[in-house]
């Protein structure tokens, strides 16, 4: 499978954000990647579901939700009827994580769990069968434009191992820090969708930077 491509809209200009996703539909980008923060679990504040629900009626391409927030089981239904495709939870937020991920299939998205770069892969030994994707954080989350975390080439590479011995074909997404370089070594090392905020939108081409990271 072609690796796939998820520009992250944190990073976009929220004055133009029509053509900043007029921009996405016209990319070779797989998904948009929408990261919602609360101010709680992170320490900053992002965008919330009236962003979701402008952004729907004109996005072309899968929205991939990451809710960076305490008590996101709290939220299931409110992604999706904002049209998401993925919905991403952290590991470190939710007490009842099975539950959470059964409630989000139910509600007819596929299923994320996110873990922090501080927080072993070892503790989905048990989840990660009911899974579609983990999210690995290559940058402590809150901010965008921080500097790439180097043991996340090595996380990826054993979350890979693990997810190959349980015969399992869940996808392996990476956010934080990610340009042409950290990409391909994230690649190598077994990373399925790699999520770029500030290097996509600050570029001064866009569409051609999502295309370089497409076609590496």
């Amino acid at each position: 499978m072609k690796h796939k491509i998820a520009p992250s809209l944190l990073a976009a200009d929220f004055l133009n954000l029509q053509k900043e996703v007029e921009m996405i539909n016209n990319s070779e980008a797989d998904w948009l990647h929408m990261d919602i923060m609360d101010g709680v679990f992170v320490p900053n504040i992002s965008f919330g579901f009236p962003v979701l629900d402008a952004v729907k009626p004109i996005l072309k391409k899968p929205m991939d939700v990451h809710l960076m927030i305490v008590e996101p089981q709290k939220f299931v239904k409110e992604v999706a009827e904002a049209g998401a495709y993925m919905m991403n939870v952290h590991y470190e937020a939710c007490t009842h994580l099975h539950r959470t991920i059964g409630a989000i299939k139910e509600a007819g998205m596929k299923a994320g769990v996110t873990l922090n770069p501080h927080t072993p892969i070892s503790l989905l030994e048990d989840i990660i069968q009911d899974l579609d994707m983990v999210l690995l954080m290559s940058v402590n989350p809150g901010f965008g434009g921080q500097r790439f975390i180097e043991h996340s080439v090595n996380k990826t590479a054993r979350l890979k191992e693990m997810i190959r011995a349980k015969g399992l074909d869940t996808l392996i997404e990476v956010d934080g820090g990610v340009n042409l370089e950290t990409g391909k070594r994230l690649l190598e090392a077994g990373a399925d969708v790699l999520v770029a905020g500030s290097f996509v939108f600050s570029s001064p081409d866009p569409i051609r930077t999502i295309k370089e990271l497409k076609e590496m």
